[in-house]
């Protein structure tokens, strides 16, 4: 394995203070942490001893002046490493790896890192607000609030980070405010904004225009819809997708920038026996194409089971008590582009898991993860 991958982390600042004491280089530090969170390690302890079983094999391509690095000297270097600084670094890399593509779907939502509180402190669990690209699975940007209230105020600084020209961007209600919509806009982009409490009588509005034509099947109004079913593991889901042009007369409608379309979509859910049935309505600077509404609906709550689940499930994330300096934040997005190479390997068709599992057992695998480009 050569080190291409760890020159798109040359500009970090080093965080030590007292650099003429420094025994081991940054670099290092960072790549071992890089591969071992890859590899299956999910705290401190842990990618230390994953370094220690790969001693021989760093010592290749790693510097290592002064051997390994100790658990403790990780987890300082890497708490202190500026998140901002290491963000730029990593979605650089994950770019030129996974290769993103204009027009993506580009889902915005946020996950609380449970047990990331620190009650001596005084510190609140992370909160850690991700810009996903549902096509390529790929981790586009991240922001930490301290409160899942706060998310209103972390999604625009994540979207001056990203390119939306000709993106999709969704969000839940949570970022349905008409200032977020005007920077997609100004971006680039287009948007499809869930509406729930926070925009009550934009969701009213919404609601009584379709309930308005649904009892004539839309017979006086150009409406689009689409229809789909999934089974599996014991469960049916019917999903029916509508979309209209946004009425001229739609209450609040000239504040929203761009506003072309509202959407509905009617969800049945059955399980185990149990029915559950679900209304969500949307607005949208999408035209008519009821398609490409659905895709970007299901985008959305595609990051829950294309991020969020795996970190739960997978990485155990709800379970990690590394709260100190910037070390929850930073080591959530070691976890984030970790998901994001093992989803984008098409080497084989294995689950998350497993592929996690033989990179930590296989480490010509673990090259092959990394891109190829990297394997010696």
């Amino acid at each position: 394995m050569n080190t291409s991958f760890v020159g798109y982390f040359q500009d970090l600042e080093e965080p030590r203070v007292y650099t003429e004491n420094m025994r081991h280089e940054l670099l290092d530090i960072v790549a071992i942490s890089i591969l071992a969170v890859i590899s299956g390690a999910e705290g401190w302890t842990d990618i230390f001893t994953w370094a220690q079983a790969h001693q021989d094999r760093l010592a290749t391509f790693l510097k290592l002046p002064n051997g390994l690095p100790s658990r403790d000297c990780i987890r300082r270097v890497i708490s202190r490493i500026r998140p901002d600084q290491f963000q730029t670094c990593f979605t650089a890399w994950t770019a030129a790896v996974c290769d993103a593509s204009g027009g993506e779907i580009i889902a915005i939502d946020g996950k609380t890192l449970r047990h990331s509180f620190n009650r001596h402190s005084g510190k609140n669990a992370l909160h850690l607000v991700s810009a996903w690209a549902v096509k390529n699975h790929l981790l586009l940007g991240q922001t930490a609030v301290d409160q899942k209230s706060n998310e209103i105020t972390a999604i625009p600084k994540l979207l001056d980070i990203l390119d939306l020209t000709g993106a999709v961007v969704t969000i839940d209600a949570m970022g349905g405010q008409k200032q977020i919509v005007r920077q997609i806009r100004e971006g680039g982009g287009d948007y499809v904004i869930g509406l729930k409490g926070n925009q009550q009588h934009l969701q009213e509005a919404a609601e009584q225009e379709f309930i308005k034509h649904i009892e004539d099947d839309f017979a006086h109004v150009a409406c689009r819809q689409h229809h789909t079913q999934d089974q599996g593991h014991g469960r049916t889901e019917e999903r029916s997708y509508y979309q209209m042009k946004v009425p001229l007369d739609l209450s609040g409608r000239v504040e929203w920038d761009g506003l072309k379309t509202i959407g509905m979509v009617l969800s049945n859910t059955k399980c185990n026996g149990k029915v559950t049935d679900e209304v969500r309505y949307y607005i949208s600077s999408l035209p008519l194409s009821v398609k490409r509404f659905a895709e970007a609906v299901r985008g959305h709550w595609g990051i829950e089971n294309s991020l969020h689940w795996i970190l739960d499930v997978t990485f155990d994330e709800d379970q990690s008590r590394i709260s100190k300096d910037h070390g929850a934040e930073n080591i959530g997005l070691l976890r984030r582009i970790a998901v994001s190479l093992l989803k984008h390997y098409r080497g084989d068709k294995h689950s998350i898991r497993q592929r996690r599992l033989r990179a930590g057992w296989d480490y010509e695998y673990l090259a092959e993860i990394l891109g190829k480009t990297d394997a010696s």
